[in-house]
């Protein structure tokens, strides 16, 4: 009985050790901007409010992608989001940000149909050939753009950046907890 217990408590000791190290690489790595240009930005949706304002947390995404414009770090800018439950479709929001703030509609590409990470990724690589891209930044949360560079790189590009805001929330441990489930079994 007494090994049982200690073998629990090893396996135990190596897991946790396991998560803090994910969480630290990811922490790091999402908050890291390498400063490269891309041809292309990809910002992941995130929730609209019931009114039709953008949520602080999608907001300050869309800050980021629109900084990486301003700046020539980008030629275009993919918004990426699905239908939310409030009844409007993230990508036509995110557009209308950019938009507001002097992107031209032509430098914008809406996917209403990215209602996940792995939707967008798909959605954005059926884009390849006839916006001609080699290079992105992905655009999200901390937490989240290790998981997704990695899908990417999963699927032949090897020239993917990341950029996230400066947000924080007590609703990250949450989302560093699903992450770290979500960068396992993808």
């Amino acid at each position: 009985m007494k090994n049982w217990k200690q073998i629990l408590k090893l396996l135990l000791t190596i897991f946790l050790l396991w998560f803090i190290g994910h969480t630290i690489y990811i922490t790091i790595d999402g908050l890291h901007d390498n400063e490269k240009n891309a041809d292309i930005a990809v910002i992941l949706g995130n929730k609209v409010n019931e009114d039709g304002t953008l949520s602080e947390r999608l907001e300050k995404r869309l800050e980021c992608g629109l900084n990486l414009y301003r700046k020539h770090r980008v030629k275009k800018i993919i918004v990426s989001g699905g239908l939310g439950k409030e009844g409007f479709y993230e990508g036509d929001k995110m557009r209308d940000f950019l938009i507001a703030n002097k992107v031209p509609d032509t430098a914008i590409i809406v996917d209403n149909l990215g209602n996940n990470t792995r939707a967008t990724l798909i959605n954005t690589i059926k884009l390849k050939d006839s916006l001609d891209f080699k290079s992105i930044i992905v655009v999200s949360q901390y937490y989240h753009v290790t998981r997704t560079k990695m899908l990417f790189r999963k699927q032949g590009f090897k020239n993917v950046a990341s950029v996230s805001p400066n947000y924080f929330e007590i609703k990250d441990l949450y989302s560093i907890l699903r992450e770290f489930v979500g960068y396992y079994t993808q």
